[in-house]
């Protein structure tokens, strides 16, 4: 692995470069990307390239942590302030169709991990899921969700996140479902309003204790 750099102008040529292999790979693939096309795209010298990373694979796997860092930072802010589990969880869902929205090429990069670099694959959800399982332990025992298995609802709600986000926020909301999906556009779409209040009380019911009806627990989220 390539030194990290030590100065903030080395901290922007690299930021540039991984901005710049997200396109990149995206675009093009895995196999169809190359150093010269990451570099063109960033602005910079070829030679630049191999003072921050070594080859197209570490900078495709840093790629990958580093997307996984900034989408954990954009969920977990903007559930910082929530009152209770459920509140969290509508927070959460919120920033990830959010930063899927503005970073689509997240799908693309992530499922070619599993081909590429599986390590990178399962580095990037079992560190979504950590903070999934700490939170519903927590709310457990605060009495806010029922008896869940912790692991086995993070999983799970990682996965409804990730399936209507391709949905919705990638595919949007025409009548060709998939149609013209550019995994490299900015900003395509939003998760409708009635999708997402659907799938929160698919969450809730899912979720809520037993003797919380969750009519009660949605009116506590108001």
């Amino acid at each position: 692995m390539s030194a990290s750099p030590v100065t903030a102008r080395g901290n922007r040529t690299r930021a540039k470069l991984l901005a710049a292999a997200e396109v990149v790979f995206a675009r093009f693939g895995y196999t169809e990307s190359s150093i010269v096309r990451i570099t063109e795209e960033a602005g910079v010298g070829q030679g630049t390239f191999y003072l921050y990373f070594s080859s197209k694979l570490e900078i495709f796997e840093e790629l990958v942590d580093d997307l996984n860092r900034r989408v954990r930072h954009a969920m977990s802010e903007a559930s910082a302030g929530s009152s209770n589990r459920i509140e969290s969880e509508r927070a959460g869902f919120r920033a990830f169709f959010a930063f899927t929205a503005e970073h689509p090429a997240l799908y693309r990069v992530v499922r070619e991990a599993e081909f590429v670099s599986p390590r990178a694959l399962r580095s990037h959800y079992s560190n979504i899921v950590e903070g999934y399982i700490s939170g519903l332990q927590e709310a457990r025992e605060a009495g806010e969700v029922g008896d869940v298995d912790p692991t086995v609802a993070a999983w799970a709600l990682m996965g409804i996140g990730e399936m209507i986000g391709m949905r919705w926020v990638l595919w949007g909301d025409g009548a060709n479902v998939g149609d013209g999906a550019d995994p490299t556009a900015s900003g395509t779409s939003k998760v409708p309003d009635h999708v997402f209040d659907e799938m929160m009380r698919f969450v809730r019911r899912a979720l809520t204790a037993s003797d919380s009806p969750p009519d009660a627990v949605e009116r506590n989220e108001r």
